[in-house]
């Protein structure tokens, strides 16, 4: 293989893995970087940190590959998606399960750098619900839930990490991840909605039906009272408020976006997630910083 047969190759392994559209690591990493914060009391090991974010990259790079591998029938009968690399022939199959292999190899091996049996372990229901969330929307009627798992299970190995143990904070911090998922994610589902009742795929947004843009909105309501609740419980302070008030505020500007149902609308609300994720973690920074925060 030359040089630019290789890099043409390597650049669909990139749009693979969607290294080309953040937004999917992004909305993985802030809760991640929640857990590690909250679960070092504002003072994280470097070392966990670095780890977590690159194992954010790579599970999430892999989840996108399994992704497609799952979708590749039905992604060529949607209007987005059907020049993907797989579904458009350009990757095979067999490509696509050796990166995925890969992938997963390079993040267990993240996750042994750590030294923690409890997060060795932990990664492992990890990888599992990676790997088979694709397939929930043959079945689940709000596979964004499990979304929500999938995407939140770097909360509790935070926590283990950092604590050598999981505690209740923990499970509920992923269960306020859980609805932003349903959120956001029934968002992006609206985008596709049309295309996803002629292929007879399950999502919240068609689940939801008329009542879509009000459940993403007491997703969102959900989400921050949960958070609210576990920061009251931790004592924290003006800045944290400040950061969910921040938070709510940019949830109410998607509610003007996706009132209307149209696609770019929502999908553009869809994407604005990141600055929600942003300002729930920053206001937990700086609360720490300012205040030096301990357990209550």
């Amino acid at each position: 293989m030359n040089w630019i047969a290789l890099k043409e190759k390597l650049d669909l392994y990139e749009k693979l893995m969607r290294l080309d559209k953040p937004i999917g690591i992004l909305l993985l990493l802030w809760p991640t970087l929640w857990a590690v914060w909250l679960s070092s009391l504002g003072r994280p090991d470097w070392a966990v940190l670095w780890v977590f974010v690159m194992g954010t990259v790579l599970m999430r790079s892999a989840g996108c590959v399994i992704n497609d591998y799952a979708d590749r029938d039905f992604d060529k009968h949607v209007e987005r998606t059907k020049e993907r690399p797989l579904t458009a022939g350009r990757v095979t199959v067999k490509e696509s399960l050796w990166l995925f292999v890969g992938l997963c190899v390079a993040s267990f091996v993240l996750v042994l750098l750590l030294g923690r049996p409890l997060v060795i372990w932990l990664s492992l229901p990890a990888l599992f619900l990676a790997a088979s969330y694709p397939f929930t929307k043959r079945f689940l009627a709000i596979p964004q839930a499990y979304l929500g798992i999938a995407f939140g299970f770097g909360i509790p190995m935070a926590y283990a990490a950092q604590l050598d143990g999981v505690p209740a904070e923990a499970w509920w911090l992923l269960l306020a991840n859980i609805f932003w998922a349903v959120a956001y994610d029934t968002e992006y589902a609206m985008v596709d909605r049309e295309d996803d009742l002629k292929i007879g795929i399950k999502t919240s947004a068609i689940t939801f039906g008329r009542f879509d843009v009000a459940a993403v909105m007491g997703c969102y309501a959900v989400t921050l009272g949960i958070i609210g609740w576990i920061g009251y419980g931790r004592h924290l302070g003006w800045a944290f408020y400040a950061g969910l008030v921040v938070a709510a505020g940019i949830m109410g500007v998607h509610y003007t976006w996706i009132r209307g149902r149209e696609r770019m609308p929502c999908f553009k609300a869809f994407l604005h997630n990141n600055w929600v994720g942003m300002a729930i973690f920053a206001g937990i920074v700086v609360d720490f910083l300012l205040a030096g925060k301990n357990f209550g």
